[in-house]
């Protein structure tokens, strides 16, 4: 099954097991969440439900995961079993929470898991029903998993794989802020030394949908050609980064590694060297 579903196949697709969450983020998101949403969908917060914001972010970045005890609690909250068929939606064309929300979900375990193309506006235009106010739903068994099941890098371990030249290291934020010309929310402009810069929103088409996947395919075998075939995603919280694991994994390839902490991490942390393009 596809990773990405549109919302023509959302509409038609008929299964008593459907679960919809809405992982839209900013300001008063809760309170749009009420106001408007995919009629049956759950919402799932960020900070919340996809993160364990700690109180440094120089250990963990500033979205850590959930313990997978936590997580799994919220998954039964939110009436998810291990036969749900989940799709998840956020305002940013799956480049915030819906891409962490299904990496999260696919290395719980959970095996059918979809984001939708083009996010809510997409939804909006392609005229899926929509509701307010609070969705009821029942509590699922709680699904027991001992670890997260997709590859994950701590810092130690991404600086090792550069000192040894072992893996990619791929940086998916914006070129201005890998360059270091500015820095709108960490603390250190720049990169991490090593890292090349590939912006998830080049996964993108002119209208904010994913590019199909053989043109994916074509773009990330040449522009990784010479490179460790190993792949580590990193970007400023771990939360992006996703997108990219996303549209990797979507044009066929293996699903790399991600760094967790990205760049909020090692920017912090003492003694850490900054790159800069400038």
């Amino acid at each position: 099954m596809s990773p990405i579903i549109s919302p023509s196949e959302l509409k038609n697709l008929s299964t008593e097991n459907l679960i919809i969450l809405d992982a839209r983020v900013g300001k008063d998101v809760y309170q749009n969440y009420l106001n408007k949403h995919i009629k049956g969908a759950k919402f799932i917060d960020l900070d919340k439900d996809l993160a364990e914001v700690g109180e440094n972010a120089a250990f963990g970045g500033r979205h850590p995961l959930p313990s997978i005890e936590k997580f799994a609690e919220t998954l039964s909250n939110l009436g998810i079993s291990e036969d749900s068929h989940i799709v998840v939606y956020d305002d940013k064309n799956g480049s915030n929470a819906a891409a962490r929300a299904w990496w999260m979900l696919k290395s719980f375990g959970l095996k059918t898991v979809q984001v939708l193309d083009g996010g809510f506006q997409n939804a909006e235009n392609e005229g899926l029903e929509f509701s307010s106010g609070q969705e009821n739903f029942e509590k699922a068994e709680l699904i027991k998993t001992e670890n997260w099941l997709l590859p994950i890098s701590l810092l130690e371990t991404v600086e090792n794989e550069l000192t040894n030249y072992s893996s990619t290291l791929i940086d998916v934020r914006d070129a201005y802020r890998y360059n270091g010309e500015s820095e709108p929310i960490d603390l250190v402009a720049g990169h991490i030394p090593g890292a090349i810069n590939i912006p998830f929103s080049e996964n993108l088409d002119e209208n904010g949908n994913f590019l199909k996947p053989e043109i994916l395919k074509e773009k990330y075998s040449k522009l990784l050609a010479d490179k460790p075939q190993n792949l580590i995603i990193h970007c400023g919280s771990g939360v992006t980064a996703c997108h990219t694991i996303l549209a990797l994994h979507y044009a066929g390839f293996p699903i790399p590694t991600l760094y967790v902490g990205s760049w909020s991490e090692w920017s912090r942390r003492e003694g850490k060297e900054v790159a800069r393009e400038i």
